[in-house]
């Protein structure tokens, strides 16, 4: 995701796309009532006929082969034009068979941005339908540049220098591509700029420009603002840890979980830093520290990594982010000072600042899980950072952090509808943002309006937050683990949640099968419901709570 909060001194650019980083601050259908279930209930799927199938890395290749050797007929038996081809991105195989084949599309051998579409086939290779961000096929007239990439490029350096942006400058020349996030599909040119934002967060800004005018016609940000050893955390109390030794020396390695490594920074911003090794195998002191080689930060970034990569695959059957086997890496103690946490899709790695006064990590478990579930997004439906799709974006890793903190089921950190409540970054002991009323954070939209998606992604989110909270918990009044919530309606309806369980499968399923990169709240809300429909059946007590909870937060 983006930086983990949105900063008020500028204006924040979104995360999550191709290149996804992200930091945590400022990352006509039925409608009725939901059957109450105790919002104690576990988090692990049940075994329903249309959730993800855990696939091999073998057999997840072989699938992704096959679907790309059939992309030429598939392209041409949903209608697409003669210089239109599909490249598949990720396949998804549901238990009973059906598979969900996510591809990319090019246009006279140009990537289209904004033209990726699902298709859906049964176990028996029957279409049982397609879900496309650009709904209808299109014609460039040409594909020859009306003005010169240099000019692109100065553009996207002026953007990048107006939102703040420090050592600007473009990663590589422009590239063509056809535009076709919003209006009319055209030829354009995509510059990313790199350097660093105005907080010392990497800085990936893509730039789209119109190839014929130079106008300018969207900008999105690609950062997303996370043997058993023993982790003396400062967020998660003591944990064990899963570590690697090599001759005498413990390394902060876990092989069991796709290789993921805790790297320090040491106030550095670039680069992969130094792995973390031990001679005991206790790591940290469980206190904050100043120091640039602490190990409790590494230890609180360490577990995070290992809760989330578990809680992925135990409720989803997900293995790793990019749901091939490969774990990401973290790194700790970035720049001085840093206060924020970023997800970069770039290196594939979670980054941790040491916050106020270098003794305030923003290593608490559901940020990391937050960071790194933009990671899961960019690889699945690839929500556009900006705008409405980029407030869906943040709030799936709300939604996804959330979901990892009740799972690991710590103590010392209970699961709870705060974001980044036990990092203080307000100063005030209040946490970053609220599910059950997202305006009590003083920003975040606590139901749509024709103006949400102009607001910042971190305070477009809530009204996402809020759609889960009360597809899980229900309205109005209540204490869960010790925390009270009362959370409204926009209707005036009272709602009776479905349980956290369900509401996480629901929403994973929507954003792995049915969301695409230019999903607002109103197909966010097709998705979930087609989701629910898949997993519980269109008349189920499940597919209604879907409806009724967006009408509660005004998306129809």
């Amino acid at each position: 995701m983006s930086p983990l909060y949105a900063r008020h001194k500028r204006t924040t650019l979104a995360i999550a796309t191709a290149v996804a980083t992200g930091a945590l601050l400022t990352t006509g259908l039925a409608s009725g009532t939901a059957v109450a279930q105790s919002p104690a209930d576990s988090t692990k799927a049940a075994p329903l006929a249309a959730a993800p199938l855990q696939l091999s890395a073998a057999a997840r290749t072989t699938l992704i082969q096959q679907q790309q050797a059939d992309a030429p007929e598939t392209a041409t038996a949903i209608g697409l034009g003669s210089q239109e081809k599909l490249v598949v991105k990720d396949v998804v195989k549901d238990v009973d068979g059906t598979v969900h084949t996510r591809y990319e599309r090019t246009y006279a051998g140009l990537p289209v941005l904004g033209g990726d579409l699902i298709v859906h086939q049964s176990a028996s290779g029957a279409t049982k339908g397609v879900t496309k961000g650009l709904k209808t096929n299109f014609k460039v007239a040409s594909v020859k540049p009306q003005i010169a990439a240099a000019t692109a490029e100065k553009q996207a350096l002026t953007a990048a220098q107006a939102a703040g942006s420090a050592k600007t400058a473009a990663d590589a020349a422009p590239r063509k591509v056809i535009w076709a996030g919003s209006g009319t599909p055209v030829l354009a040119y995509e510059t990313v700029v790199g350097g660093f934002q105005d907080d010392g967060t990497p800085n990936q800004l893509h730039v789209i420009t119109d190839a014929a005018t130079g106008k300018k016609l969207f900008e999105y940000q690609g950062i997303e603002t996370a043997s058993t050893g023993t982790g003396k955390t400062l967020y998660s109390g003591t944990v064990s840890l899963t570590t690697n030794l090599s001759g005498s020396t413990y390394q902060l390695y876990d092989t069991t979980r796709g290789g993921h490594k805790t790297y320090n920074l040491a106030r550095g911003t670039s680069g992969t830093g130094t792995l973390f090794t031990d001679a005991d195998n206790v790591w940290g002191t469980g206190a904050a520290s100043s120091s640039s080689t602490d190990q409790t930060a590494a230890a609180d970034a360490a577990y995070g990594a290992q809760e989330t990569w578990d809680f992925y695959k135990d409720t989803f059957g997900r293995n790793g982010i990019k749901n091939n086997g490969v774990g990401a890496y973290s790194r700790v103690h970035y720049s001085s000072a840093y206060v924020n946490a970023f997800w970069d899709d770039s290196c594939f790695c979670m980054t941790y600042g040491d916050g106020s006064s270098n003794t305030h990590p923003l290593t608490s478990l559901d940020v990391a899980g937050h960071e790194m579930s933009h990671g899961v997004t960019s690889n699945t439906a690839g929500l556009n950072y900006s705008g409405e799709s980029g407030g869906l974006n943040e709030a799936t890793s709300d939604i996804f952090g959330t979901g990892v903190e009740f799972y690991a089921n710590n103590s010392s950190d209970v699961g709870d509808y705060l974001i980044g409540e036990k990092i203080n970054i307000n100063g005030d002991g209040t946490p970053l943002r609220y599910m059950d009323k997202p305006s009590k954070d003083g920003g975040s939209a606590d139901y749509w309006s024709s103006s949400v998606g102009s607001k910042d992604v971190h305070y477009s989110s809530g009204v996402a937050n809020h759609f889960f909270y009360l597809l899980s918990e229900g309205s109005g009044s209540k204490t869960i683990n010790g925390v009270s919530y009362n959370s409204p309606t926009y209707n005036g309806a009272t709602l009776t949640g479905i349980g956290r369980a369900a509401a996480l499968q629901i929403w994973y399923k929507a954003l792995t099968t049915y969301m695409t990169s230019t999903t607002k709240y109103s197909g966010a809300r097709t998705a979930t419901l087609s989701a629910a429909s898949a997993l519980y059946g269109s008349s189920s007590t499940q597919y209604a709570a879907v409806a009724a909870a967006w009408t509660a937060v005004n998306v129809s």
